[in-house]
Order: structure tokens, then sequence, then C-alpha cells
């Protein structure tokens, strides 16, 4: 499996109260790795399968411990460090509910190396998985983009994670159905489905969506299918991390033979892990 994106550091901030505009609110703080791509990555070794990912990190001091941490989790960093410029960051911040809102820096993950790109997908990979906010950022799009004609052109099966509805509304859904254009898979919660242009905009492009519901559970819908399963029940600590679990666990099992019933029964129980605990990762 080969996975295409972005990896950052998360600090996670869970105040203990109400923001106190212009003042103070008592709050537990701590890092996390992150990045929706590096966090797939993670949860579909966890899951058994053998992956790679190609992402950039600094040559700063955070950067040994972000990679560390993937070689931990059984990932290979196939990516490199960018000189003169951080690895990148995101304040996470989490409700009393478990919903989290995101303030990123991208930093080097805006400096994606096509040539790294294109030869992972050259390498061979059974999956390629990308991360959309590649293609919403202009500095990493253009790696985005030659790694998707690559994997066309070779026949490799792709699923793209459509990432976020603001973003998505800036550059323009069309826009971005042109760029996925062909590929297997869009993932997408409610908020970015309906960014795209809803459902039949989508399926003018794509084979599958994989559209997540939350706590709603999640659907298959294609041409000729459409299956939803629920979510699996669990206690909400939060919610980071959730949709980049339920990826892993619907590609890990279709490249294992699975139908699109058992595939989605596979990303729920993922995702009911990833919330059932503090941060994105397994």
């Amino acid at each position: 499996m080969l996975v295409v994106g972005d990896l950052m550091i998360d600090v996670v901030v869970v105040p203990s109260g109400p923001l106190n505009h212009a003042s103070d609110v008592a709050a537990d703080i701590h890092l996390e790795g992150g990045g929706q791509a590096a966090n797939t990555a993670c949860w579909l070794a966890a899951a058994g399968r053998s992956v790679r990912l190609v992402a950039m990190v600094g040559d700063d001091a955070a950067a040994p411990g972000a990679l560390a941490q993937l070689e931990a989790s059984g990932v290979t960093f196939a990516g490199a460090a960018v000189p003169d410029t951080t690895t990148g960051m995101c304040v996470v911040l989490v409700d009393p509910d478990g919903e989290r809102t995101m303030l990123p820096d991208r930093a080097a993950n805006d400096r994606l190396d096509p040539d790294l790109v294109v030869a992972a997908v050259e390498a061979g990979p059974a999956w390629v998985h990308l991360s959309g906010y590649t293609l919403l950022d202009e500095g990493s799009r253009p790696a985005a983009l030659a790694g998707l004609a690559r994997a066309r052109a070779l026949g490799v099966p792709v699923s793209v994670d459509a990432s976020s509805a603001g973003p998505l509304r800036e550059v323009g859904g069309e826009r971005f159905l042109e760029w996925v254009d062909g590929i297997r898979i869009l993932f997408a919660n409610d908020d970015e489905v309906a960014a795209l242009g809803g459902l039949d905009a989508c399926l003018r492009h794509v084979e599958v969506v994989v559209a997540k519901h939350g706590a709603r559970g999640a659907s298959w819908v294609s041409a000729d299918t459409r299956v939803s399963v629920p979510a699996v029940p669990t206690t909400v600590v939060d919610t980071i991390g959730a949709g980049d679990s339920l990826d892993a666990g619907v590609i890990g099992a279709l490249v294992v033979g699975a139908t699109p019933e058992e595939a989605l029964r596979a990303g729920t129980a993922l995702a009911a892990r990833a919330v059932a605990r503090t941060g994105a990762r397994p």
C-alpha cells in the first residue's frame, strides 16, 4: 500500500471549559503524531498491511521524533527532509463533545516532491491512497497531480480523501473532481460531498463514493451499488483521525477481496477504535 500526502505533529488542546476571549482557561495539552496521510498509513499498518508513506518533513528538531513515531507504527517513510523548512504542525482544539477544530501550518508538506511521488507509484503498489490536502494546497498540488497521472497510466487503483469542506469550496468542487477524475474511490464526509456538488456530481468523475456520516456510519455509493452500515457503538474521547482510520479500514479490506459491505464494516470498526482514544493514530 502507498499513501501520499501530509505528515504533521498535532498539538492537541482540550480546554477545561469555554474559551475566555482575551483571557485564560486551563487546558490539557499534549503532542501527537498527525497528518491525514500519515494517520491513514499508521491505521493501515495496524490493520496488518505493508505500507509506505511519501511525505515531507523539515530539517528541524521535530522531524526525527515524527519519523520515529512512523517507524514504531510499522510505516516505511519514503519521503525526504526539506532544507531550511519546519515540519508541519497543527493545533487541534477539542470540544466537550469530542469534535475538533484544526489550525494547521503545513510547512514542509507544501514542498511535496513530484519525483518522489512518481517513483513510489512506479514501484508497483497494490493501491495508492492520496490525501486531498495535497491537491487543495498549491505547493503540493503538482506532486499530487503527477502521482495521479502516473497511477492512471499504470492502472493502479487509487483512492482520494476529500479532506476538508472549506478549502474544497475555495478551490471549487468541479475543479477538484476534475483533478481526481477516474479514481476508484472518493472518501468524503457529508459536508465535503455537499461542497463537491452532491453525490451525482461526484459519480460523474469517480467509480465509488464512500460517504462518511460520523455517528451515523458510512455508505458505499456507485452506479450499481448502494450499501450503508451503522457506526460501531463506542464512547467518544475525540474525533481526531476518525475519517483517516475509516479510509484505512475500507481500502485495507478491499485489497484482500472484501465486498463493499465488509469493507465499510472494517472501516467503521477502525473508526470506533480511533474515536475511543486521544489522538489520531493507533
